[in-house]
């Protein structure tokens, strides 16, 4: 008399099917995630473009009415008093690059600190008295002029 023994483990089909339901479920979570990760991006952005801007207005405040050339001018020794020690970088510049400083308009009185946006390729500039986009609409931006847009 034989004792038919079965044998522990799952079968090949059985494996196809655990991979195939994961691999589903990674499908509907990875857009997910990336929608989560431009939204944390996009507070961050805000929240370090408000900073720079209160820097910018202090700058402005305790050098003669006069906004700095670059944006670098912040972090200077000179700067009084030192609001920020080191500009961030865009966290959607596709490599580390600071914010786009720009000043312009009548007699240089308005600036714009502009980051790329979740599209990445955003853009600001000032004509006349007024801020511009002139790439898309995706670039997070504050300004004198207008404060605090996003896409």
């Amino acid at each position: 008399m034989k004792i038919a023994v079965k044998e522990k483990g799952f079968t090949l089909i059985e494996l196809l099917i655990v991979i195939a339901v994961i691999a589903i479920l990674v499908g509907i979570a990875l857009p997910r995630f990336k929608g989560i990760q431009d939204e944390g991006n996009i507070s961050k952005a805000k929240g370090e473009l408000r900073t720079l801007q209160t820097a910018v207005e202090s700058y402005y405040i305790h050098n003669a009415n006069v906004y700095p050339a670059a944006i670098t001018n912040l972090t200077a020794a000179a700067t009084k008093p030192v609001i920020v020690t080191t500009i961030p970088d865009d966290p959607f510049a596709a490599a580390a690059t600071d914010y786009t400083y720009v000043v312009g308009g009548t007699n240089s009185k308005f600036y714009i600190i502009y980051s790329v946006g979740p599209d990445g390729n955003g853009s600001a500039v000032i004509t006349s008295n007024a801020v511009v986009e002139t790439n898309g609409t995706s670039c997070i931006y504050v300004s004198n002029m207008s404060i605090d847009t996003a896409p």
